[in-house]
């Protein structure tokens, strides 16, 4: 069992994880910001995959329903020779497709991104550029589509917007949802395609990240797993449960209020980054 500090922090980066995964706030940004400030060394690669682990619970926990569903009638589609023949159909469709550029932009991108781009400073910007973006789709889009209107256009929008969640602050379900109701998306159903999409993207990472893990232990040259078993499934466990609590009351909160106390969290956060960046310098 690992010693007391070490279950606190794998305890607070899983609720970090939870909420910021889903809130449009940015979980790669708070990843970054929480150890840097606190003065943590970074947890390395097997207990990241235990925060991805713990969100993908979530998200499946959460939408299991909804993707046996989907799957259902995908497969009957098929079958039928009419795949786009109702909406869960054309749902499920345009979920793959929108799934499509954010996969690609991963396998290409993601390691000079994280190399290059993961800094304080970048977050800063990023934190405050889409906090705006994020106000004008709520305030000026018209919100009266549902997710039963979408159309290929917007699954192709939403997904290509997906792909820029690689840089650190952009937040993957902000500019999902700020893509979707720059497209009329009710605030409702931009949220619910937002984490419906981010189902394979955030197991498919979890995946991604545990071949490293495998690697790592399979060979040596490339570095051992020092993690204890009992703080990685801290981190699972805090990040699963939060995720969860994160999506059921955040769809219930965007039924009848706005986005923008993320906008000014968001901003506010991007000031406190950059005066503690430069008090440092």
């Amino acid at each position: 069992m690992g010693n007391l500090m070490e279950l606190i922090s794998a305890a607070i980066l899983g609720v970090i994880q939870g909420l910021t995964e889903f809130l449009p706030i940015s979980s790669s940004a708070h990843l970054i910001i929480v150890p840097w400030f606190i003065g943590w060394e970074a947890q390395g690669i097997a207990f990241d995959v235990s925060l991805h682990v713990g969100t993908a619970i979530s998200v499946l926990a959460f939408f299991w329903k909804d993707w046996i569903r989907l799957a259902r009638e995908t497969i009957n589609g098929l079958k039928e020779g009419r795949p786009l023949g109702n909406s869960d159909r054309k749902l499920a469709w345009f979920l793959v497709v929108a799934t499509i550029p954010a996969a690609i932009a991963g396998l290409l991108f993601e390691d000079s991104i994280e190399n290059r781009w993961r800094s304080p400073l970048v977050t800063v910007f990023t934190l405050v550029v889409f906090a705006i973006l994020l106000y004008i789709a709520d305030k000026k889009g018209k919100r009266n589509r549902s997710i039963s209107s979408f159309k290929w256009a917007d699954s192709i929008w939403i997904g290509l917007s997906q792909a820029v969640a690689l840089i650190p602050g952009v937040s993957r379900s902000g500019i999902t949802m700020t893509a979707a109701m720059l497209r009329n998306s009710d605030r409702t159903s931009a949220a619910r395609f937002s984490f419906l999409l981010s189902t394979p993207v955030i197991v498919g990472a979890g995946a991604l990240e545990g071949l490293k893990l495998i690697r790592s232990i399979l060979n040596p040259l490339e570095g051992t797993v020092e993690e204890q078993w009992f703080v990685l499934l801290t981190g699972v466990v805090f990040a699963a449960v939060t995720g969860f609590l994160c999506i059921r009351y955040f769809l219930r909160y965007i039924r009848n209020s706005s986005f923008t106390p993320f906008v000014v969290y968001r901003i506010l956060l991007a000031g406190v980054v950059l005066a503690y960046y430069l008090k440092g310098q």
